[in-house]
């Protein structure tokens, strides 16, 4: 049986059925061209091509997201970058692992370990030893030419909003399941937010957040940790797969609003 089609370009499809746009699917349903007349668009992955080229990198790097909003004074959780050994010394640095047990020291509760790029929570560790440690970056760089380790915070909530033009299009919050994480990969449940002081304040977080690296459509993580309210991380790709399954309407209203952009159809 073949495999169903996401959500998102299900989503696409509705949207250019009905605005006299031809839809192009290859590579799997990776990449898409829509058309209209002279005009072509598309979209990768999850991006449907509003962000710029820097917004989109600095979103898909949780190093370099964590150190702009640092210097924008806007509360975030800390990434620390390191560099797979393979790419070289003079570029890794000769001092990685040393390093890399210092923050585990300094952490005495765990840290986290992922991928500095990439999302779902796939080959995300929390650590408490320097063996697991080991074992977690090494993970980490099999697939990836960099990590980030940050220091372990018991969430007590987070709460994902999607920004288009700094207008909050959906806010739901993460119910987590038996995992420690909050990925709705990791079986997580979506619940919307309704409107109050707490969806106030992750609004406001995420927009702040989107206005510091210059984003205009994305999925921003706000989490608490010990009552305040912190940026998690920033996805330039709007993944609502999950989401597709319990809100169809909203999440294709949430995508037809941002290919309204793309097509350049006044808001």
């Amino acid at each position: 049986m073949p495999p169903r089609e996401r959500i998102f370009v299900t989503a696409i499809r509705h949207y250019c059925a009905r605005h006299d746009i031809s839809v192009d699917v290859r590579a799997g349903s990776w990449l898409i061209r829509m058309r209209r007349r002279e005009i072509s668009r598309f979209a990768f992955g999850y991006d449907i091509g509003l962000n710029s080229a820097i917004a989109h990198r600095l979103a898909n790097d949780k190093s370099a997201t964590a150190e702009v909003l640092e210097m924008a004074g806007v509360p975030c959780i800390p990434h620390h970058l390191f560099l797979n050994p393979k790419l070289g010394a003079h570029v890794a640095g000769p001092a990685g692992r040393e390093a890399m047990h210092a923050l585990l020291g300094d952490n005495p509760q765990g840290v986290v370990v992922k991928p500095n790029e990439g999302t779902s929570g796939r080959s995300v560790f929390k650590v408490t030893t320097g063996s697991e440690l080991d074992h977690a970056t090494g993970e980490a760089f099999s697939m990836s030419t960099g990590l980030v380790i940050s220091p372990y915070v018991a969430i007590q909530d987070e709460i994902r909003v999607i920004l288009l033009d700094d207008v909050p299009r959906i806010v739901y919050s993460k119910q987590r399941g038996s995992d420690w994480r909050h990925n709705l990969e990791t079986g997580a449940k979506p619940l919307l937010l309704e409107d109050g002081e707490d969806r106030a304040a992750c609004v406001k977080l995420a927009v702040d957040a989107a206005s510091a690296i210059g984003i205009t459509f994305a999925s921003i993580d706000v989490v608490r940790v010990e009552g305040v309210w912190k940026v998690l991380e920033i996805n330039s790709g709007v993944m609502m797969e999950t989401l597709g399954k319990l809100h169809p309407e909203l999440v294709q209203a949430t995508y037809d609003a941002a290919l309204d952009r793309v097509f350049g159809k006044p808001a």
